[in-house]
């Protein structure tokens, strides 16, 4: 079977498209033939090399899959052959106390697929049933595998960390991303004001059409254009993903009692915090990863209800990795990147 794989960390170079074994199947397992996958920056960030992280190599990319389910062991109660799946990527030990206690994502035995153990880029994935959804009717297997990471991600980060309310408002940087997209959606659905930024012009109805109320250029103006139009307060919630490009901007927008929650940094992770301003304004700063279970249900539930939409930019084959990655790193997608075997 194709699998898209690293031997090595650096650039799209040591991508490759490779024949490997088909993966057997336990009594435990099911195996699901892939349809499609969509590409996160977790997969550029695992393709150059995670400081700290070590990788155990060959390995095969990807988090967010969606496709058939071709076998099913026979101690499977709840899933059929035949029936279409997505994948929901976070891994961990089903015993661990946090595991039990209801918060996954907190457990050290947490993983994601794709990053610590091999990833679902290939034409069949062997996995447990807790990494097993059935996949929404009225989605196509391109629109269901570009969803659940992002929006996982992001409804924890909003939902269950920042705790964002009804008309409160909320800064959320880089609409066209995929966790920015899911942001925007989740925010309103909440009923929240959303406030986002993009690029440049040519991004502006995207983040529109994803639901934001404000969208602005991020450039020099976006302090005062943020301050003008919440008359001078600042907003409830800044949704951080980029990190050390943002991270000033986030602090001087926050209101009083403002939260910033942040999954990540894009351009870099060493920020400085004038703590004077943290402590006087009442202000929070909370940190994300993933998410448990029950939110990545929620946001299946959401998905199946059409609250939550798919915003897929380009389809690629496996052979066209390398142009999938290169097209992300220049920041040229307007939504997710999907490929396909």
């Amino acid at each position: 079977m194709k699998a898209v794989r690293i031997h090595e960390h650096g650039n799209v170079d040591v991508l490759k498209t490779e024949d490997i074994n088909k993966p057997s199947c336990n009594n435990n397992q099911i195996r699901i033939k892939v349809k499609a996958c969509s590409i996160n920056h977790l997969d550029i960030w695992v393709r150059n090399g995670l400081p700290g992280l070590p990788i155990k190599l060959p390995l095969i990319l990807g988090s967010d899959a969606s496709g058939t389910i071709d076998k099913v062991g026979k101690n499977i109660k709840d899933y059929s052959i035949g029936d279409n799946v997505v994948i929901q990527p976070g891994t961990f030990n089903v015993s661990s106390p946090h595991v039990i206690d209801g918060n996954e994502n907190y457990s050290s035995t947490y993983g994601i697929l794709g990053e610590t153990s091999n990833g679902v880029q290939a034409e069949y994935i062997t996995l447990n049933s807790e990494n097993i959804n059935l996949m929404a009717d009225h989605l196509s297997f391109e629109e269901a595998a570009s969803m659940q990471l992002v929006f996982m991600t992001s409804y924890q980060m909003i939902i269950k960390r920042a705790k964002l309310t009804k008309n409160e408002s909320i800064l959320i940087y880089g609409a066209t991303s995929g966790v920015g997209s899911a942001a925007i959606q989740i925010s309103k659905d909440i009923g929240a004001n959303v406030i986002t930024t993009v690029g440049n012009k040519n991004k502006i109805d995207y983040a529109l059409q994803m639901g934001a109320d404000y969208v602005f250029l991020h450039d020099e103006n976006l302090i005062n254009n943020i301050k003008t139009i919440t008359d001078g307060k600042g907003v409830d919630v800044v949704f951080e993903h980029i990190g050390k490009k943002t991270w000033n901007y986030s602090l001087k927008v926050l209101n009083i009692g403002g939260r910033i929650v942040t999954c990540g940094s894009t351009t870099g992770a060493l920020v400085n915090i004038d703590l004077r301003y943290l402590f006087m304004k009442q202000q929070t700063i909370l940190g994300s990863t993933m998410s448990n279970i029950e939110s990545f249900l929620g946001v299946m539930n959401k998905i199946k209800d059409k609250k939550y939409k798919p915003f897929i930019d380009k389809i690629y084959n496996f052979d066209d990795i390398r142009d999938a990655h290169l097209r992300m790193e220049n920041r040229k997608n307007f939504g997710k990147i999907i490929i396909v075997p």
